[in-house]
């Protein structure tokens, strides 16, 4: 393998900062900002959306159309 080719792989602490739910995975994302997670510092990133904050997860609604692409579909193919 060439060396110095690729990214710093690490532990990353992800924050979703719609409800404040914090999960670690493995990232090669870079983050001047530091978050800690169960006494360990991890370089922090904040996200606009995870599961604990997606409809689809939360059981919100599940399919979002706004111009009634869904409802003319079915009426058009209704038997």
């Amino acid at each position: 393998m060439k060396k110095n080719i690729h990214p710093n792989y690490k532990q990353v602490l992800f924050k979703d900062s719609s409800t404040g739910h914090q999960f670690v995975c493995g990232s090669a994302l870079e983050s001047k900002e530091v978050g800690v997670f169960e006494g360990v510092e991890y370089p922090l990133c904040l996200v606009s959306v995870s599961s604990t904050s997606h409809p689809f997860f939360t059981g919100g609604k599940g399919l979002v159309d706004t111009e009634g692409r869904v409802d003319k579909f079915n009426k058009r193919f209704r038997k």
